[in-house]
This record gives structure tokens, C-alpha cells and sequence, in this order.
């Protein structure tokens, strides 16, 4: 028989056990990390902003709620420009959604068919702060806001575009797009991705970089008269190397008027001009004599002046200098290259027009010939001129038609 004190040892351990058993039998089987009751645990997308109904910090319980998922994220800095904003929602649909900068500046975007994710088709401006609103709905059909705001990265420059011809203008088929840009493009290709130019009628024609600064567009042939053009250069957002960001985009349009060919041949002292495809005026014309030979090459007509003051000291030929002129009032002058070449009216030639080249480089035909011509010409209308043994150099004036298409092709930086 046990002692008393045996006993009452043996009951206390029991009564331990008991104590123990009841715990396990009644403690939470759910693991350490599992959210507690009533909760649900997070699985926020990095980079992206939540928005569940009245909780912004966490998805909502209910699977029918319209859930948004923004990226980038609310509160971001230093994104970057050329990345979409996506706006999603994992019950439901998004019913309107806007993005627009500090200037009050929009951003559009397009919706999948589901109309569960929005994301926007333009780059962003560096540097700037959006803000993205909207409602979306759940199936459950309640309404919630959309709230974020985000700032792109500043840009170490900002790429600018100026562009010929000008928005509205007229001008010859020979005419070519030509996009000048106020800093150093490294990245050519990611620039010229977003640049697009939209006919009228069907046109094939390709980008040419002429320097890191500059790049042009041509036809394969010279623009059919009447097409309507449209250049859109959509190059807000674009990262165009060593931190140079497009700060913005732009649109022109302009229009290509009737067909004006010119050919010059300087050993038969003559010019034809041809109309829509018609012979329009053979016209007695001088050029350069020896030692200011006129170049032979397709040429644009680059400028128009009623007047022009023609002074030799602007190619070198200083006054005393036997060739040395300076003429006030040249009629009719139209530029056809960078270093000096018109085509103008010159009746102090009129004994040598159609016989003899006496002139500084020019073409040079009576007032009464000169006048009818620019009547006739539009910036951009081609002067095709032959018989010298002077080719046109690269970039003296408008040159680009004085390459095969295929080497002009070579030029693009997506070729």
C-alpha cells in the first residue's frame, strides 16, 4: 500500500498531464507566419500600388471586390520615363482611368477586351510628377476610387525636335522630312522606333541618319503631287543615350503640291522644265564658268527671295579681286545649295544666256524667264543639273537624292 505522500505525488503529475494534453488539444494548429483571424496574408506585387476598397494596405477579403494593382508603385521616385503605367484589376472592371503630369498634361492608354488593365501608350516626361485616378467595380458591383502618384527621373538633358517642312506648308516632291535635334542621339534606333510617317496614298520611303544630330526621310521616288503626309515624332519618354530623355512629342503635317522637275545641262547653256509629267518651257540659262563650276547632282531648292543681296565675300572672294561682286537686288533667287549656288534671274548674262557659262557657279536666265519660274517652284521641287565633272558633296544643301535608295536605306538605323 502507497504511502499517503506517494499519492498525492502521483495525483499532482497526473493532474500535470491533464493540464498538458488540454493545452495541446486546444492551441492553434495554423503556422507562426499565418495571418491572423480574419485576415488574409499579403502578396503585393513589387513595384506595383494596392488599392482594395476601403484598405489601401492590403488586398480585401471578399474575391468579388475590385482589387487594383498600379504600377508603378504609390510614392515612387526615379521612374523610368519609357516604361508603361498599368493600372489592373483582379475582380471586375476598370471603369475609366487618367494619367496626366504637374501641367495638367494627359497621358492616353487603351484596355484590354477584358477591361481588367489599363496601360498607357505614350512615354512619360522626365522629371515630372503624375497622377493616376479612375473608378473600377467589382463584380460584387461596388465602386472603388483609383489613387496614386509617381515622379519619373529627372534627365541628365532633355531632346528637342525642330522639324521641316512646317506644320501647314506646301512643298515640292523632292522635299525631305528633316528632324534636327538640339542634343546627340546615342541610342538612333530606340529614337527612330518612335518616329512615324503616315501618306496619304501608299509611299515607300526610310529614315536616313545624316550625323548623331540629325536625321531625314525620303521616298524611294519623289513624293506623288498631292500626298498628304504626317510625321509624328512620339519621342516624349525615349531614352536616346548617355541620360538624354525626350521631354516631348510632336505632330506636323503638310502637303506635297503639283510635280515641278527641272533639268539644268550646262554644256547645252539650257534648262526644261516639266510640269505633271509635261514639258513646260525650255528656258536659255548660263552657269559657272572655269574655276566656279557649276555641280552636277540633284539639288532641292532649299529657299525663295524676290530679292536677294549677293555679296562674293560670302564665298571667299574678298573686294579688289577681280571676281569680286556685290549685287543688291538679284530677282527671283532661289538657294539650291548650302554654299552659295541660286538660281535666279540675271540680265547683266543676257548676251551669253544659251551660248556661254560666265557666272560665279549660279544658273542665271532673263528677269522675264526668272519670274515665270518661281512662279511656278515650291521649296522642295528638285533641280537636277549635268554636263560638269563637279559632283555635289554630302550635306551641301539637300542632298539626299544624290544616293541610290539602297545605300540611303543603310543610313537608317533599323535597317
Amino acid at each position: 500500500m502507497l504511502s499517503s505522500t506517494v499519492r498525492k505525488h502521483g495525483l499532482a503529475v497526473a493532474g500535470v498531464c491533464m493540464m498538458l494534453l488540454i493545452g495541446t488539444a486546444c492551441s492553434d494548429t495554423k503556422s507562426a507566419d499565418s495571418p491572423p483571424a480574419g485576415g488574409s496574408k499579403s502578396s503585393s506585387t513589387p513595384g506595383a500600388s494596392t488599392t482594395p476598397g476601403d484598405d489601401s494596405s492590403k488586398p480585401a477579403d471578399d474575391p468579388a471586390a475590385a482589387n487594383i494593382k498600379i504600377v508603378p508603385a504609390k510614392g515612387a521616385s526615379a521612374v523610368r520615363p519609357d516604361k508603361p503605367v498599368t493600372v489592373t484589376t483582379t475582380a471586375g472592371t476598370i471603369q475609366d482611368v487618367t494619367l496626366k503630369d504637374d501641367d495638367g498634361d494627359k497621358v492616353s492608354g487603351t484596355f484590354n477586351s477584358e477591361k481588367s488593365q489599363w496601360t498607357s501608350e505614350e512615354g512619360l516626361k522626365p522629371g515630372a510628377t503624375y497622377t493616376v485616378s479612375g473608378t473600377a467595380q467589382g463584380t460584387d458591383g461596388k465602386s472603388i476610387e483609383i489613387d496614386s502618384t509617381f515622379t519619373t527621373l529627372s534627365a541628365g538633358s532633355s531632346l528637342k525636335a525642330s522639324v521641316a517642312p512646317l506644320n501647314g506648308e506646301t512643298v515640292g516632291v523632292a522635299m525631305p522630312i528633316q528632324i534636327f535635334w538640339n542634343r546627340s542621339v546615342t541610342d538612333k534606333a530606340a529614337v527612330e522606333k518612335r518616329l512615324k510617317v503616315t501618306t496619304s496614298v501608299p509611299v515607300e520611303g526610310t529614315w536616313h541618319w545624316m550625323n548623331s544630330k540629325q536625321v531625314n526621310y525620303r521616298p524611294k521616288v519623289y513624293w506623288p503631287a498631292g500626298t498628304k503626309v504626317t510625321v509624328d515624332v512620339n519621342t516624349q519618354g525615349v531614352n536616346a543615350g548617355g541620360n538624354v530623355w525626350g521631354s516631348s512629342s510632336r505632330k506636323i503635317s503638310f502637303t506635297i503640291g503639283k510635280s515641278v522637275v527641272s533639268h539644268v545641262d550646262v554644256k547645252k547653256h539650257q534648262m526644261t522644265v516639266t510640269i505633271d509629267g509635261k514639258l513646260a518651257r525650255t528656258i536659255p540659262i548660263t552657269a559657272g564658268k572655269d574655276g566656279f563650276t557649276t555641280r552636277s547632282g540633284v539639288k532641292v531648292i532649299m529657299e525663295k527671295y524676290r530679292t536677294k543681296r549677293m555679296d562674293a565675300r560670302t564665298i571667299g572672294i574678298k573686294p579688289g579681286d577681280p571676281n569680286y561682286y556685290d549685287i543688291h537686288d538679284v530677282q527671283w533667287a532661289q538657294r539650291v545649295t548650302s554654299s552659295g549656288e541660286f538660281v535666279h534671274g540675271a540680265p547683266w548674262s543676257s548676251g551669253s544666256q544659251g551660248s556661254a557659262n560666265v557666272s560665279h557657279g549660279c544658273v542665271g536666265m532673263s528677269l522675264k524667264d526668272a519670274q515665270w519660274y518661281f512662279g511656278q517652284t515650291l521649296r522642295g521641287d528638285p533641280v537636277i543639273v549635268t554636263g560638269t565633272a563637279r559632283p555635289m558633296e554630302t550635306g551641301n544643301g539637300w542632298t539626299d537624292w544624290n544616293q541610290s535608295y539602297s545605300s540611303y536605306k543603310a543610313g537608317s538605323a533599323l535597317a
